[in-house]
């Protein structure tokens, strides 16, 4: 009998009960685990889905403790403070940084062997803090990055176009964030360059990149389509997919960029990151990606790093 998949799910807020909905809905795993600060939460969410659980069957799911990440294939942190309206995401990294010291010196106690998930804004600076405390190898950290930035640039440029998301390829690389950038040298449509003006590819990236602070001025907080965007990188994760998703991870020497956490195409599979896939830049978006990795190297060095 195959092994059982596990995940768990630090944080059971918005983000991440989402998640683990939207992975028990689309039967991804064995086993569901939920870790929150807030036992009574993750209590009450482990209990509502479990009563889901006859028209679904099959995964098991309860709240539980950091114990139970020792047999944890993949761990997803989406805990955090909070993103409040009209605040940046970098804005929320001093906060963060404190809740993820504890996170994941816990999950280290117990676990060497697992992929660790980061969905927690400033999602590459959190990834960069997460590999440096944890000193996991490095395809096994793996950020959220502009996974979820690009599928929603897809989905802008289907709209104008009228065109199915799904048939069109595009990319946004960079910081999960407001320096973020777009390849339009790149974006198409079954290999056709986009017939679109000037003025249209900028009026889908700015709505593009303060996507966010949109639903967030309108709702609160984003989570369907993060939620989604992880269930993406799970299954290809679990399934040894070998899928290329715009996500997270250390860069080595990418376009004469180095020791910075950006989104760039990845090939993901079993083993996390296998791969950075080496595209071609123009000089303008070379140029772009140098400006916000330096400025995350910046607000790197604000904040106190594991030696």
């Amino acid at each position: 009998m195959a092994n059982k998949t596990r995940v768990v799910i630090i944080g059971a807020g918005a983000v991440g009960s989402t998640t683990a909905y939207t992975l028990l809905l689309r039967n991804r795993v064995d086993e569901l685990v939920l870790i929150d600060a807030n036992q009574k939460k993750a209590f009450g969410d482990a209990l509502d889905m479990n009563h889901g659980m006859p028209f679904l069957g099959g995964a098991k799911l309860w709240a539980g403790t950091y114990e139970d990440c020792a047999d944890a294939d993949i761990i997803i942190i989406t805990a955090g403070a909070a993103q409040r309206e009209g605040e940046t995401r970098v804005d929320l990294l001093k906060r963060n940084v404190a809740i993820f010291d504890s996170i994941v010196t816990e999950v280290t106690k117990v676990n060497s062997h697992g992929i660790m998930l980061i969905a927690s804004n400033p999602v590459d600076i959190m990834s960069y803090f997460s590999w440096r405390k944890s000193q996991w190898p490095i395809n096994r950290i793996i950020g959220s990055g502009t996974l979820l930035d690009s599928a929603r640039f897809r989905y802008l440029i289907g709209d104008k176009l009228g065109i199915d998301p799904r048939s069109v390829h595009g990319h946004i690389v960079g910081e999960h964030g407001d320096s973020e950038l777009p390849l339009w040298s790149l974006a198409n449509v079954a290999g056709a360059k986009l017939q679109l003006s000037d003025s249209d590819k900028n009026e889908i990236f700015e709505n593009t990149r303060d996507a966010a602070y949109q639903i967030i001025s309108a709702k609160g907080a984003t989570y369907y389509a993060i939620a989604l965007a992880l269930d993406r990188i799970v299954t290809a994760i679990l399934r040894d997919e070998g899928a290329v998703l715009n996500v997270s991870t250390l860069l080595k020497d990418y376009h004469g960029i180095s020791d910075v956490f950006l989104g760039v195409p990845c090939i993901v599979d079993r083993s996390g990151v296998r791969e950075v896939m080496d595209i071609q830049l123009t000089d303008d978006e070379t140029e772009l990606l140098h400006r916000s990795a330096d400025k995350l190297k910046g607000l790197i060095e604000s904040i106190s790093l594991p030696s």
